[in-house]
């Protein structure tokens, strides 16, 4: 038997970020990672000003990061150009930092700060009646008073502890590749947030350039599972497609890879139970209105690892707390939008409304940024309460109206996850 004072199942953002508190608080934590030293991650490795706030608490290095100062916001044949704010609580800047070489800072830095960290070991709970006591990994048992689940909402791990996604809940798909462009060392993230398929339906969604100062951008398309037609979504020719409309303008080279597809997930039926908490993807935490998690990872797996320190016995529910105060409100209003622009009729005034008006561009830029919380103050934070309270009342008719039933999955760049595969083609244009 092998004694902790705190386990952690994955070793991405969130599960790093746990094991970097821990083990500068002298906690006594080993962190479990199914993956090799150096692994990659799908994503589309853009770090909002938020992330950067949390890193900068941990006092991690970002100079390996490119800086990103703001957002290019596309709806149409309007552009708008915005700085990230400046506020008292997060920075005017970003960043965009490729996850194979981010995860292995952020789990690099764990290590030197004396946590022990298990590579290419897959871990899972251990259960005494309906409480953790600990995980089995490599053929051997590890007990502690707390596991942190960090190993995102679809692994083995989340599947015992009941926390997966809520079939009756929005998700979203993604795919991404890299490609070579001389405009790779821009300071702001392009959003085009006006996609259409072949017939004109609007898509909600949104296709991304996201330079990563190394010679290549990252590039790629997302699209919510409310869309009408999601299940016949073809993720690679709506990459291509978008592609080909901006492969002029960024002077794209071909893609460096296989572009790679990941799902989105934006809800979770149970993120806490006795001796454990669900932090990062595994627990939700992913904006519905912009595809990222990272900001909420790095917080989540902050808070659990305090609520430890503070009170191991009653961490689990003080978290669940703690976390929902603070995300449950944002994250719901923008479940609840996604069913809204699910219809293409209400999806194009909407896109009008946010970048018509500098204003309106203000507000969506903080949302697209992850900046808009229940400790948000003036205008951003009052549409976040008005929104709440208007889609509360609106959700039984917008679920009832949905687009499209959400299914269990759809195929992405050669590879798949369960469900029916999607089938035709599907076109993008930023208009």
């Amino acid at each position: 038997m092998n004694e902790r004072d705190l386990l952690i199942i994955g070793g991405g953002p969130a599960g790093a970020a746990a094991a970097i508190v821990a083990a500068r608080a002298g906690v006594r934590v080993t962190l479990f990672e199914k993956g090799p030293h150096g692994r990659d991650k799908v994503c589309g490795d853009g770090l909002t000003p938020r992330a950067v706030a949390a890193l900068e608490e941990l006092k991690i290095d970002l100079s390996p990061a490119h800086r990103i100062d703001g957002l290019r916001m596309i709806a149409g044949s309007k552009t708008r150009e915005l700085a990230w704010p400046t506020t008292d609580r997060f920075p005017n800047h970003g960043a965009v930092w490729p996850r194979h070489r981010f995860d292995t800072h952020l789990v690099d830095v764990a290590i030197e700060s004396g946590a022990e960290v298990r590579f290419d070991t897959e871990a899972l709970p251990e259960l005494d009646g309906d409480r953790v006591v600990g995980v089995r990994a490599g053929g051997e048992q590890f007990r502690a008073p707390l596991t942190i689940l960090a190993a995102g909402a679809q692994g083995a791990a989340a599947k015992m502890l009941g926390a997966e996604r809520d079939p009756d809940e929005p998700f979203g798909l993604a795919i991404r590749a890299y490609a070579p462009t001389p405009r790779h060392a821009e300071r702001h993230l392009e959003a085009c947030l006006s996609l259409r398929d072949e017939h004109g339906t609007a898509v909600p969604g949104y296709g991304w350039m996201f330079p990563a100062g190394d010679g290549t951008v990252n590039i790629g398309v997302g699209a919510l599972s409310t869309m009408k037609g999601f299940k016949k979504l073809n993720l690679n020719k709506l990459l291509d497609q978008y592609a080909a409309i901006v492969r002029d303008s960024w002077e794209l080279g071909d893609h460096l890879d296989k572009p790679r597809a990941w799902r989105l997930p934006m809800s979770c039926v149970r993120r806490h139970g006795p001796g454990w908490v669900a932090v990062g993807d595994a627990a939700g935490f992913v904006n519905p209105m912009n595809g990222e998690g990272i900001d909420y990872g790095l917080e989540s797996g902050m808070l659990a690892v305090e609520q430890f320190l503070a009170d191991p016995a009653a961490a689990p529910a003080r978290y669940d707390q703690l976390v929902g105060e603070r995300f449950d409100r944002f994250l719901r209003t923008g479940r609840r939008f996604s069913f809204l622009i699910g219809h293409p009729w209400l999806l194009r005034p909407g896109l009008r409304i946010a970048v018509g008006t500098q204003p309106a561009a203000d507000i969506t830029l903080a949302v697209m940024g992850n900046l808009v919380d229940d400790r948000t103050p003036g205008a951003a934070g009052k549409v976040l309460k008005l929104a709440d309270g208007t889609l509360r009342l609106a959700a039984p008719l917008l679920r009832r109206t949905r687009a499209a039933a959400c299914p269990a999955s759809v195929t992405n760049g050669g590879r798949r996850t369960p469900g029916p595969p999607p089938r035709g083609p599907i076109a993008s244009g930023c208009r």
